[in-house]
C-alpha cells in the first residue's frame, strides 16, 4: 500500500465512524445580472491599472503609435486600421527573440469578467497562442461588450477546460518582499483594454 492509499484508507475509517451531519452547500450565485456590468469591469481594469479605450477609434489611435506589432493569423483587417509600422503576422510562430523586439501585440479574448476585472484567452479566434501574448511588453486586447460576464462561474461555462489558457487581471506585476511592486516580470508591463459594442465590431465577429 502507498501513502497516498494509506492516507485515504485512513480518512474513509475516520468518516465512517463520524460521518459529516450536513451536506456541503454548493448554492453560490452563477449568474449576475446586473445591467452595469461594463461599468463594473472598467472599474475593476482601471483598479488593476490597465488602460481603458471604447471604440475602433480608439484602437487605431493606439496602433498608430505603434511601429513593430504582432498578430495572431486571423486578426481581421478592420481591426488593422491606423497602423503605418512593421506587422508581424504569427505564422510561421515567431521566436521568443522575435516577440520580445516588437513593440506591442494586438489580440482578441474569449470572454471578461467583470466582477474580478479578468480577461481569458484561449488560443480560440483572434487570440493566437500563448507565447504571442506573454513575451511583448505591451498587450492591446479587443473585448465586445457581449464577452463580458459579472462572475465566474458564467465565465467558465464559455471555455473549453482542454484548451489552453492565459488569465489577465491588469498588467504584469508581482511585489518584492518589501512590497515594491514591480512591473512586467511574467507578462506584458502594459495593458490596453478596447470595449466595443458588439454592434460595432466591421468583422461580425
Amino acid at each position: 500500500m502507498s501513502a497516498r492509499d494509506e492516507i485515504l484508507a485512513r480518512l474513509r475509517t475516520a468518516l465512517a465512524d463520524d460521518p459529516p451531519p450536513v451536506a456541503v452547500p454548493r448554492g453560490y450565485r452563477r449568474v449576475d445580472d446586473r445591467p452595469d456590468l461594463v461599468e463594473v469591469f472598467v472599474d475593476r481594469l482601471v483598479d488593476y491599472r490597465a488602460t481603458v479605450h471604447s471604440g475602433f477609434d480608439a484602437l487605431a489611435g493606439l496602433l498608430a503609435e505603434v511601429d513593430r506589432l504582432a498578430v495572431p493569423t486571423d486578426v481581421p483587417a478592420g481591426w488593422l486600421t491606423g497602423h503605418a509600422g512593421q506587422l508581424r503576422r504569427d505564422a510561421p510562430p515567431l521566436a521568443p527573440a522575435e516577440l520580445d523586439a516588437v513593440d506591442a501585440v494586438l489580440t482578441g479574448c474569449a470572454v471578461a469578467v467583470a466582477d474580478t476585472g479578468t480577461i481569458i484567452l484561449d488560443a480560440g479566434p483572434t487570440q493566437g497562442r500563448r507565447a504571442l501574448t506573454l513575451v511583448p511588453d505591451r498587450h492591446i486586447c479587443v473585448v465586445r461588450a457581449d464577452q463580458v460576464v459579472g462572475l465566474l462561474p458564467e465565465a467558465l461555462t464559455r471555455l473549453d477546460p482542454r484548451a489552453p489558457q492565459t488569465w489577465i487581471s491588469g498588467p504584469s506585476a508581482t511585489s518584492d518582499i518589501e512590497l515594491n511592486r514591480v512591473e512586467g516580470v511574467h507578462g506584458p508591463r502594459r495593458l490596453d483594454v478596447v470595449l466595443i459594442g458588439a454592434d460595432d465590431d466591421p468583422t461580425g465577429r
